[in-house]
């Protein structure tokens, strides 16, 4: 079954989402330390077959790279070293980990759990790789005449 993986690279830690099979929902996966982020990508390449990484990019409101997207690019070149042959897209970032927050909240979790930084960061992947899957519908759709 294919799937699409949503990362939300972080220096410490690192939020990963998975789509369903057919690519329509974003599913929040787990939160992995950064140091552990290439061996838990490669596992789960090796149980799953995924067609394509989506990359969460720090962008400032002026849509300029922001600061930490200096980290994000050293990961980038990482992944695409480790992974040559799945295709990497870049989805823009801002405001992800607010949507997150009002998410758990809006979900009812408690305030303790939504304390914990790793909910936030497996959520906000979910929310970048729904905003891929979702605009990348609506390309299909168009392109079918939908």
């Amino acid at each position: 079954m294919d799937r699409i993986v949503g990362i939300d690279y972080g220096r410490k830690r690192t939020g990963i989402a998975v789509s369903d099979p057919l690519g329509i929902f974003a599913s929040a996966l787990e939160t992995v330390p950064a140091g552990n982020l290439l061996a838990f990508l490669k596992n789960y390449t090796q149980k799953e077959r995924v067609i394509r990484f989506v990359v969460g990019y720090p962008m400032n409101l002026n849509n300029k790279p922001s600061e930490a997207a200096k980290d994000v690019d050293q990961f980038l070149n990482m992944l695409r070293k480790q992974f040559p042959d799945i295709p990497v897209t870049l989805e823009d970032e801002r405001f992800t980990s607010k949507m997150a927050m009002r998410t758990l909240i809006d979900g009812g979790m408690k305030k303790s759990d939504r304390r914990e930084k790793e909910n936030i960061d497996k959520v906000s992947a979910a929310i970048i790789l729904q905003s891929y899957l979702d605009s990348n519908a609506r390309v299909t759709e168009g392109a079918a005449g939908v």
